[in-house]
């Protein structure tokens, strides 16, 4: 199973063809998972910001400034 998450097999597709929910099938697999040490700049890149550890309450905290 491990091999299909790493072919990029979608975990709910791999969790079905084993008779698993997909929180039981992460929680025995996650640690198989390749790419999990480039996780941070994975997300950083998605999300296009040059920063991948914000300050907490900063600008990046999705509120836009404007209020409604």
């Amino acid at each position: 199973m491990s091999l299909w998450l790493n072919s990029g097999v979608p975990a709910t597709e791999v969790a079905r063809r084993a008779g698993h929910g997909v929180a039981v099938l992460l929680k025995i697999y996650a640690h198989c998972i390749d790419g999990q040490t480039d996780a941070n700049q994975r997300i950083t890149d998605a999300l296009g910001t040059h920063d991948a550890s914000p300050e907490p309450g900063g600008e990046g905290d999705g509120d836009g400034g404007q209020a409604s």
